[in-house]
């Protein structure tokens, strides 16, 4: 079961607002002017609710622009004076929210470096206790929610209830298209542990250029994420950082105009339609426990048979021949190969652990 958590809803520190609530600005504070021009623009856009900014920047090399400082956020003061949207930044040390809470800042967010370490979280959550101050979250960049989890649960045990995750993606090896490969199924899986947990999805991170902002913004709704934090620029193209995955603040105005907003049905002939395929899809789970539990009673006789008349537990020819008639069968059916593929990938390490445990035994 998931643990109790008791997180102040969305609505009640970003503001009133219809899906997504939108967090959006540039990169980098680069200028005073800069940061004035797209913050009048974006406090046009209703979904805005807060303008981001990078005031530090965390940058692999030290040659490279590492954000304005302090500077920065008294330009965000005026931000927030003349346009009434509310201001996020981020901070990765505890110097850094000392002067975030000296000059107002509404928001912070953890980036997703800091996250990975949780000695800075612990340091940074012990700051922020006794304040009110809204905390954002990114995953790390790794595929790890636990550590993503933990990274929550340390700012949640030092008193933060206005808490948020967001969504960026995780750094992938491979040439595929974004930048950041989603993994949609981690922050699912978050949202389960996390109740109440309001997640933002963050598709400038995830794409790592603008042409796919608008198809993962899409697929973030889709999930029932809460928000969006997408990056704008007045010049994208000779912004400072990150300049392939920034828009101009008209492209995402029309952007989220264009999403689709999927709601749920309440009618009780859509509930009754639903709650049986519902129905249909538990049988066939339990069916397929049943199934997966009687595989593996036989896997454990094939064990003992091996053990007994000291055969090696992996006989890849057989493993080879299993996989290719199973895709086959899987082709006929109008399965997707690929997916088939992970499950008995899944199921044959079970195997082999549960054959490795009975020779073990053995040898003891």
């Amino acid at each position: 079961m998931s643990e109790t958590y008791v997180i102040q809803p969305l609505n009640s520190w970003l503001g009133d607002h219809e899906r997504p609530a939108v967090i959006s600005g540039p990169c980098s504070a680069e200028s005073r002017e800069q940061v004035l021009d797209i913050a009048r623009q974006l406090a046009l856009i209703p979904q805005v609710k807060a303008m981001r900014a990078g005031i530090w920047k965390p940058r692999t090399r030290p040659s490279a622009f590492e954000g304005v400082g302090e500077e920065g956020l008294k330009w965000m003061q005026v931000v927030q004076q003349e346009t009434g949207l509310k201001i996020a930044v981020e901070v990765a040390k505890p110097a850094h929210i000392e002067l975030a809470l000296k000059y107002g800042m509404d928001i912070l967010w953890i980036g997703a470096r800091t996250t990975g370490n949780p000695f800075s979280i612990q340091e940074l959550a012990e700051v922020l206790t006794g304040t009110d101050i809204p905390v954002l979250v990114k995953n790390p960049l790794n595929p790890d929610l636990k550590l993503w989890l933990g990274a929550l649960e340390r700012f949640y045990q030092t008193g933060i209830i206005k808490l948020a995750a967001v969504h960026r993606g995780f750094h992938c090896f491979d040439e595929g298209p974004y930048r950041n490969n989603p993994r949609w199924e981690i922050p699912i899986e978050l949202m389960r542990l996390m109740p109440g947990l309001p997640i933002f999805c963050d598709p400038s991170h995830i794409c790592g250029n603008r042409y796919l902002i608008a198809e993962v913004s899409q697929k973030a709704l889709d999930l029932e994420m809460d928000g969006l934090m997408i990056e704008t620029h007045n010049n994208p193209d000779k912004a400072l950082t990150d300049s392939n995955q920034q828009i101009l603040p008209e492209t995402l105005a029309k952007i989220l105009i264009d999403l689709t907003i999927r709601i749920e049905k309440s009618s009780p002939e859509f509930s009754n339609i639903l709650e049986e395929l519902r129905l249909k899809i538990d049988i066939i789970d339990t069916q397929l426990i049943e199934i997966l539990a009687k595989r593996m009673k036989i896997v454990h006789e094939m064990g003992e048979y091996k053990r007994d008349h000291n055969i090696t537990i992996l006989q890849i020819e057989r493993w080879r021949e299993l996989i290719s008639s199973r895709l086959e069968t899987a082709g006929k059916h109008g399965m997707n190969r690929d997916f088939l593929l992970h499950i008995l990938q899944l199921v044959h390490k079970e195997s082999i652990r549960i054959q490795t445990e009975i020779l073990n035994k053995k040898e003891e």
